[in-house]
């Protein structure tokens, strides 16, 4: 709860300054410098338009803080039919969850993904390592926050195999939790800083997941050991509710004890007195 009084907090704090369809806006920035970059670099990076708006930490201390704000709309490299297949994606996603949770709690998603990113960053780079950051992580994010609302949402990779987004889902937890195992200090800062937008606004709810599906297991283990220690057997010819699990079986209220009964014996038997069932329970 104190989780979401915080963020309850930055959305009322961030109401006034959200920016409605801001998907829109970040793909429309990439696709400018995408076609900006192809006419002017031929290949070389150094020429490329993009080698002034990448975050460079060394560049923005040097005093160029555009790259702050620009690096979000370094386009992926990638060929143009990927990174065209990326830019719908990209779009879905996040109109999508813009029409969720409405623009200001959407805005807050990406600004402390947006944070956490910038952050690492600049730690990395003052323990000497000069990262050139792109926004791979922080969109990743928007992916992720996707599946976890849409799990059973089919996407046909590359327009033509079809696959529920959970199991993409699922391979991008695997590489997240792979590169914290066996990556460096620095790259799993890196790693925890580009799933702090995701762990604050569903870290409650897996949770709460985790404790209701322990407490259902629990409790199924408890019903199945109860149900196997139930047994139900025929005082007269023996059958059993273990042997013969379908059968109906019966307790004579004229009988002392709990006399129990097939169906074929329930009506045709000699009552048990109480003097029988002392004399059973002393054999």
């Amino acid at each position: 709860m104190q989780g979401m009084s915080f963020l309850r907090k930055l959305e009322r704090m961030l109401g006034r300054w959200a920016i409605p369809n801001l998907t829109t806006i970040i793909i429309a920035g990439q696709v400018l410098l995408y076609f900006m970059a192809a006419m002017r670099a031929n290949g070389d990076l150094q020429a490329s338009p993009l080698a002034k708006v990448m975050l460079l930490p060394s560049a923005v201390v040097a005093g160029e803080v555009w790259r702050l704000i620009t690096f979000l709309f370094v386009p992926p490299p990638a060929a143009p039919l990927l990174i065209i297949f990326y830019w719908m994606l990209m779009y879905l996603f996040g109109t999508s969850l813009e029409r969720y949770w409405g623009t200001v709690r959407f805005n807050l998603f990406l600004l402390i993904g947006y944070l956490a990113n910038v952050a690492a960053v600049f730690i990395a780079w003052g323990f000497g390592s000069d990262l050139v950051a792109n926004n791979a992580f922080l969109y990743g994010t928007l992916f992720l926050a996707f599946a976890r609302l849409n799990p059973n949402f089919v996407l046909h990779v590359f327009f033509i195999l079809p696959i529920q987004i959970k199991w993409l889902a699922l391979l991008a937890w695997i590489g997240y939790g792979y590169g914290f195992l066996v990556g460096s200090g620095m790259a799993r800062m890196l790693v925890v800083a580009s799933i702090l937008n995701y762990v604050l606004f569903f870290g409650r709810d897996h949770w709460q997941q985790l404790k209701y599906g322990s407490r259902r297991r629990s409790f199924q283990a408890r019903v199945e050991a109860a149900t196997k220690a139930l047994k139900h057997q025929c005082l007269i010819c023996g059958l059993d509710s273990e042997s013969s699990p379908k059968t109906l079986f019966r307790y004579c209220s004229k009988c002392d004890g709990q006399a129990c009964y097939c169906p074929e014996h329930i009506q045709d038997h000699e009552h048990v007195t109480a003097e029988d069932a002392s004399l059973a329970g002393k054999e």
